[in-house]
């Protein structure tokens, strides 16, 4: 079996679209399949036109230029139009038996232009609705141009694959809700690499002493301030949780848009001095942050996006037998069974968010069987493993066989 993966961007950025990615193709290439991978010219060009990062090659498409380049709306033609270019002769030099096109649409649309002049069958996997997340990052509005004709643009290249895959249920159920035949709709679920996480992470005491975390409850966050992450309630939950436990501080880790907000917030709610913004750390030494937390947290808000949408941070803290508080939006309970796996709490709701975490450290003895039980679950269910052991019955129904003769 030989696949021609077509994609947005790719490691060496670092994203959990590129991370995703990754896994996928190495995954892909430990069940004895042959993978190519060509970016789009979002990512840019490399010398030579590749790029080997992590022992996997990527052809790469230089940018759009051009008048239409230009152009707002009307440069994502010029985008399809160069990969497009590009990806005929990356195929007709691999010969794939799968186009894989990935999130986003325009990468589809490429990959149904060069599927249907060589007579290759094409995959669409859809990680998320791009016009549902402009509208948190503000580059558009909810049913605005923009967004119908991004949506409009998804449906159209879902209607025309040979077949689609996507990543949680609440992705499929909107994909078939729009008229896409369920039999066309496989689910291949977020997952983690359990070799890299394990449940004895010991407690940095010189980085806890440097942060002031020593000898504190940490309740942590680590990952991208997006507006939809509801940090915000986080915080707005922590006068209350101090009364009861003045050794509680927040330790949030990484960046985004939201940072100078959230610092702000923190200075008007009189709670500086308790949370504690480290910035973007090293991928390479995330895992001694995640070693100071207690209770991680994701407050997610409720929208589109994160009803839709699986999130990887809450797997990735099972699969270290970490505790977990999450809001009960439905991307988290997908993955979080409330009271066994980790504990929800209202989305939105500050006071909810303040009464489940309390109740939580208040209930040591629950611990064990909650870490536990996480940790189980993904090993189960959500190892990278058994999730891409399912594009064994996608490509299987587009190909004769999954070995060339």
């Amino acid at each position: 079996m030989r696949i021609l993966h077509v994609l947005d961007h790719s490691i060496p950025l670092h994203s959990g679209y590129t991370f995703r990615t990754r896994s996928i193709l190495q995954q892909q290439r430990a069940l004895g399949w042959e993978t190519h991978h060509i970016t789009s010219p979002k990512q840019g060009d490399a010398p030579d036109g590749q790029e080997l990062v992590d022992g996997l090659r990527f052809h790469r498409t230089a940018p759009a230029q051009g008048p239409l380049a230009r152009m707002p709306v009307l440069n994502q033609l010029a985008v399809i139009d160069r990969l497009a270019a590009r990806l005929l002769q990356v195929a007709q030099e691999v010969r794939p038996d799968i186009l894989h096109a990935h999130s986003p649409a325009l990468n589809a649309v490429a990959a149904l232009r060069v599927g249907r002049k060589l007579g290759i069958p094409v995959v669409y996997e859809i990680r998320a609705f791009w016009e549902d997340a402009a509208v948190d990052h503000g580059t558009s509005k909810e049913w605005g141009v923009r967004y119908r004709l991004t949506r409009a643009l998804e449906t159209w290249a879902l209607k025309r694959v040979d077949a689609a895959t996507t990543i949680c249920e609440g992705l499929r159920a909107e994909i078939v809700g729009r008229g896409i035949p369920a039999r066309k709709v496989e689910v291949i679920p977020n997952a983690v690499d359990i070799a890299d996480f394990s449940v004895d992470g010991v407690r940095d005491t010189a980085l806890a002493r440097q942060l002031g975390l020593e000898g504190k409850t940490v309740l942590g966050f680590i990952g991208s301030f997006y507006a939809y992450e509801g940090l915000n309630v986080l915080l707005d939950a922590l006068p209350a949780m101090r009364a009861q436990r003045p050794d509680i501080r927040v330790l949030l880790v990484g960046g985004g848009p939201q940072d100078a907000a959230l610092r702000r917030q923190a200075e008007a709610l009189g709670v500086a001095d308790a949370v504690v913004f480290t910035g973007r750390v090293p991928h390479s030494e995330v895992q001694r942050y995640y070693d100071l937390v207690d209770v991680l947290c994701y407050p997610r808000l409720k929208m589109r996006l994160t009803d839709l949408v699986t999130p990887l941070k809450p797997l990735e803290a099972m699969a270290q037998g970490r505790l977990l508080a999450a809001s009960d939006v439905g991307g988290h309970r997908e993955l979080i069974e409330d009271g066994r796996t980790g504990v929800l709490f209202a989305a939105g709701d500050a006071a909810a968010l303040a009464r489940k975490v309390l109740a939580l450290l208040d209930a040591p003895a629950s611990w064990p069987q909650l870490r536990a039980q996480g940790r189980r679950f993904v090993e189960e269910q959500r190892s990278w493993a058994a999730s891409v052991s399912r594009y064994r019955k996608v490509y299987g129904g587009l190909v004769p066989t999954l070995e060339r003769p």
